[in-house]
């Protein structure tokens, strides 16, 4: 029940320090550097995000589609989740709990639970926790992309501007033939998400090259792990002109298309009412 909790991408705090490490000694497509400015500087300013997103997510080399509503208020963090579909609702509020998300499941055990959003019941075959749901958990990855790459923006393509969801949008191509796995060597204390975390690559691709998918625990001290060399192989972004936020993202592997997101009905920095990340709002099922 708990796979329609999966969603939700979304980066960009190292940004400007990571174009600048891409500007060294190359002259970067001005359009292209002018587009991941403005959308840094864009994220930046989100303070808060009401949208509905379109996932579809490769889990164990199979694909599943889902259609969630989001909405997030990203200081003090708080987020509300709901998959109509799956009728599973999500709330979060770390000025109530840091540790604990409030589950609601409307079918049968009808289960109503506080859980540990980075545990083992939440994270079971997701790509990403409640905590990366939001603008800012992209920007990060899109700056960890090309921090990582030597070649920097020179990997990345502007395709100019293309439909997408009724967003006319600036459409950037990224790729990196180098992509592949090599060897790590367990330190002591290391999880599968310490480890992802330490050197800044994706968090489900490492557990599913080395058949960690479930296993949330410390990791075996001196185990060698299969880790990617950089976040993902191929990136494709469409970043609405207006709002200069991204409105669709997929990401590619060395297997092809892993995970892609498309965002509809964008409404961002809207002044969310006093109770909307309370059990008790009216719109809601708790």
């Amino acid at each position: 029940m708990f796979r329609s909790l999966r969603t939700g991408i979304s980066i960009f705090i190292l940004l400007p320090l990571c174009v600048l490490l891409a500007f060294r000694d190359k002259t970067p497509d001005p359009k292209l550097a002018k587009i991941l400015h403005t959308m840094y500087d864009s994220i930046k300013h989100v303070k808060t995000v009401h949208l509905f997103v379109t996932s579809i997510e490769r889990t164990e080399n199979k694909f599943t589609s889902e259609l969630a509503e989001i909405k997030v208020h990203a200081n003090p963090r708080k987020v509300y989740f709901n998959n109509r579909e799956k009728k599973v609702e999500v709330l979060f509020d770390a000025e109530v709990s840091k540790q604990h998300a409030f589950v609601k499941v409307h079918k049968f055990p009808f289960l109503a639970l506080n859980l540990d959003p980075t545990g083992n019941i939440m994270r079971k075959n997701q790509h990403y926790t409640i905590h990366e749901l939001g603008y800012e958990f992209i920007g990060k990855s899109i700056a960890i992309t090309i921090s990582k790459d030597k070649n920097g923006l020179d990997n990345f393509v502007y395709h100019g501007k293309r439909v997408k969801n009724g967003y006319t949008c600036y459409m950037l191509e990224y790729e990196n033939n180098s992509y592949a796995f090599v060897n790590y060597t367990v330190l002591d204390r290391e999880t599968a998400s310490s480890l992802a975390a330490k050197l800044c690559v994706n968090d489900y691709l490492l557990r599913n090259k080395n058949d960690l998918l479930n296993d949330f625990g410390y990791l075996k001290k001196g185990t060698v792990l299969k880790v990617p060399t950089l976040y993902c192989k191929k990136a494709i972004l469409f970043i609405d002109q207006h709002l200069m936020l991204p409105v669709a993202i997929s990401l590619y592997d060395d297997q092809g298309l892993f995970e892609s997101y498309e965002y509809a009905k964008v409404e961002i920095n809207k002044t969310f009412q006093p109770d909307e990340f309370t059990k008790r709002f009216k719109d809601y099922g708790f």
